[in-house]
């Protein structure tokens, strides 16, 4: 059943879960010594702590809700309220400093909600076709492989700073892919059953980008403070779906003419209410 405001429900509730694992892993990782060693590595200091699973198992929670409204809403909704977990995250983050939000904050705060709220409600987008040909997906895929890639070789010989903001690009891009693979995958599984998911390529690279992105965002946490890492992570993903979602899987927004400049216009505040907000306090 097709219902964008099921899909907005359930896409506002993993926002909201998102945000918590992402402040709880993060507080872990500042206190995980990345030395280089084996006991340094990140992932491993970090796992150590009942702390960061608890976080992650709430991150996974908000992943199945993402999971769920894209079964019933299209990404080009799904995703832009998605990034609402940024304006979650930062109460979050400000209660367990012991701070109170600063005015402008708020002010970006409801600049970020307004245009969300513009994409969503005046975008209307029309789903497109979930399992397109493979024509479609092999050249976005090698895009995406060597893109990320050059980032990844950029990331490994940058400072600390520039090394966190390139992982965080680079884990936007990974769940840009992410969430477009969902997609295909809960199409499979409706029209299918579960059990289609073994006998096809999407379930398994599904599988492989989610671990995938779940390590190297503990690394770009583990490389910088999160207002390096996180503006990023929370801006590239909905980038690399909203781009994916037209080119690959054929979804529109159901605007025209002079619309289109509102359309961009809330774009440009959305992107500009992350990076403010995000670089503003948090981490």
């Amino acid at each position: 059943m097709h219902s964008n405001l099921l899909a907005a429900f359930f896409a506002l509730a993993s926002a909201l879960t998102i945000a918590w694992g992402t402040v709880v892993r993060h507080r872990i990782a500042e206190q995980a010594p990345a030395d280089g060693s084996v006991h340094g590595s990140p992932i491993i200091a970090a796992a150590s702590r009942p702390m960061w699973w608890a976080g992650t198992a709430t991150a996974l929670l908000g992943y199945a809700l993402q999971v769920v409204a894209l079964a019933f809403g299209t990404l080009l909704v799904v995703q832009p309220i998605l990034v609402l977990s940024l304006m979650f995250t930062l109460p979050l983050s400000a209660r367990y400093d012991g701070r109170r939000m600063a005015t402008d904050e708020l002010g970006w705060a409801t600049a970020l909600t307004v245009a969300v709220g513009v994409l969503v409600i005046m975008g209307d987008p029309l789903p497109g076709n979930p399992q397109p040909p493979m024509n479609r997906w092999l050249p976005a895929l090698a895009v995406g492989v060597v893109t990320l890639g050059v980032l990844h070789l950029l990331s490994r010989r940058s400072d600390p700073n520039r090394r966190a903001l390139l992982l965080g690009t680079i884990t936007g891009g990974i769940y840009g892919y992410v969430a477009v693979l969902s997609k295909a995958t809960v199409d499979v599984i409706t029209h299918e059953g579960l059990l289609a998911l073994a006998t096809t390529w999407q379930g398994y690279s599904l599988a492989a980008g989610a671990i995938l992105g779940t390590i190297v965002q503990q690394y770009a946490f583990n490389a910088g403070r999160l207002r390096n890492s996180l503006p990023a992570m929370t801006i590239i993903e909905p980038i690399f779906a909203f781009v994916l979602g037209y080119t690959v899987l054929g979804e529109k927004f159901q605007v025209s003419g002079w619309n289109w400049a509102i359309m961009a216009l809330s774009l440009v505040v959305m992107i500009l209410s992350t990076i403010a907000l995000s670089s503003r306090r948090v981490g």
